[in-house]
């Protein structure tokens, strides 16, 4: 039986360790940390039916019948904004003095915090697939609904932030998240059609333009 000294255990280990890194994919950071997507089309698979996160399954709903009245839609108030309040783990939608909406949100978790700052919506997707993250960290959810990701200058589009329904976890009011702020389904429905930007007739996804632009969102402490 041969021994190896400690050192000689560790010169080897350092001699080996290049060669196993240089082989490794780099993790994709947006993804580990945020409900980033690969797929901007707004379509519902209903073949989906089982979605993982945090180490367990969870059966995907069926895509419920749209509830909200389409006058909402005719809104293009510059008086709208959106704050999500990350230490009451709360969001308020407010139209000049009127709230519209307050409800209790899931931001992200200390490792995977959800970004402080003023953001506008730049795109909203009425379903989508979120999927990312590493080893215990990896999720896959068919079917996201009511997605309306948000950016600034210093957290661009790829990032992967933004609002959403969640249908794998009713811990709202705590955090939770990779990252987005995730509401009940029935505030991320009301609060989609409510947003800007506006939804275009027969339309359920849009991207913000200048003429149409997306809903302020401030996050805070």
């Amino acid at each position: 039986m041969i021994f190896l000294s400690a050192s000689t255990i560790f010169f080897i280990l350092t001699l080996t360790m290049p060669l196993r890194l240089s082989v490794e994919k780099p993790a994709d950071l947006s993804k580990m940390y945020s409900c980033s997507t690969d797929d901007l089309s707004g379509e519902f698979y209903g073949e989906e039916s089982m979605a993982f996160i945090d180490g367990e399954n969870y059966s995907v709903p069926r895509m419920p019948e749209t509830t909200i009245s389409y006058a909402v839609l005719g809104s293009n108030s510059s008086d709208k904004w959106i704050e999500v309040d990350l230490s009451d783990q709360k969001l308020i939608a407010r139209e000049g003095d009127s709230v519209f909406l307050e409800t209790p949100v899931s931001t992200g978790l200390p490792a995977t915090p959800t970004p402080l700052g003023e953001f506008r919506i730049w795109i909203k997707l009425r379903s989508t697939r979120m999927q990312g993250g590493v080893g215990r960290n990896y999720y896959n959810l068919p079917n996201v609904p009511y997605v309306m990701y948000f950016a600034n200058d210093q957290v661009p589009g790829y990032k992967g932030y933004g609002l959403h329904g969640a249908y794998w976890h009713n811990s709202f009011g705590t955090r939770r998240s990779h990252g987005c702020v995730n509401l009940p389904i029935p505030a991320a429905e009301k609060l989609y059609y409510w947003a800007t930007p506006n939804l275009p007739d027969g339309k359920t996804n849009t991207k913000s333009t200048t003429e149409n632009p997306g809903t302020r969102i401030v996050i805070h402490e």
